[in-house]
């Protein structure tokens, strides 16, 4: 996108949103503290965590914005992303490691659109163990890096569009809208279970977060660029302002 030329910013008071297009293998805790300490804020948070291994848009609101969190998070998200057929992975994407192999070359694209039909709607879906929900007060993930597999209660979601943009054997294309807290690798790796064969995400990127779209977002160097621009006003400012 194009950088606000004229724009005054007012990080900590009223506050900002900023809509951000997250790199590749950064959290978005990463990405919050960038902004933080590329523009000084004390108060900044994200609406809507993105695994490290996804990218695209990620809102981050400073000073009062902060209040629209929930509102924010809440706001159906759109999706577009590859997975791989015939292979399962531990975390449901490439974070960790093939454990398993399958046969899928006798797939066809009129079989996954038909299993994938059977997701739209309203239903229940279980969190992978590979995720940041509490257990007994520690995130998933720490269990499942030690082998370890706990009960996760079902939480309700809404798919309300699913579609299969292409398949080239063994990788799909896809796009999805769906409600807050939908796993898109516990979505693929279900639907590679009713195909037989298995499934992992190799690629996502969020393009949409309610009315938000990826096309507004800064990239971080981008974000770069707004922080000198912004110096260099303040500078000039100054300049302007010393008595003759």
């Amino acid at each position: 996108m194009s950088l606000p030329q004229t724009k005054n910013y007012d990080f900590d008071g009223e506050g900002e949103m900023l809509l951000i297009d997250k790199p590749l293998d950064w959290t978005s805790f990463q990405v919050v503290k960038e902004v933080r300490n590329l523009f000084g804020i004390r108060k900044v948070g994200h609406a809507g965590t993105l695994d490290p291994r996804a990218t695209g848009l990620l809102i981050l609101c400073t000073g009062k914005q902060t209040k629209s969190f929930d509102q924010m998070s809440a706001m159906e998200k759109e999706y577009t992303g590859t997975f791989e057929l015939g292979i399962r992975t531990p975390s449901f994407d490439l974070e960790t490691g093939v454990t398993e192999r399958a046969e899928c070359s006798t797939v066809t694209s009129e079989q996954i659109r038909h299993v994938a039909m059977g997701f739209v709607g309203a239903q229940l879906q279980t969190p992978p163990m590979y995720s940041a929900v509490k257990y007994h007060g520690k995130p998933l993930y720490k269990y499942a890096r030690k082998g370890r597999t706990v009960e996760r209660a079902p939480k309700e979601i809404d798919i309300s569009e699913l579609d299969i943009v292409s398949f080239d054997t063994p990788v799909v294309r896809f796009r999805v809208v769906c409600s807050k807290g939908t796993y898109i690798r516990s979505l693929i790796h279900d639907i590679g279970e009713r195909l037989g064969c298995g499934a992992t995400l190799t690629s996502l990127r969020r393009t949409r977060i309610g009315e938000h779209r990826i096309e507004d977002a800064m990239t971080i160097e981008e974000l770069e660029a707004l922080r000198d621009e912004l110096r260099d006003r303040k500078h000039a400012l100054d300049e302007n302002c010393v008595p003759a």
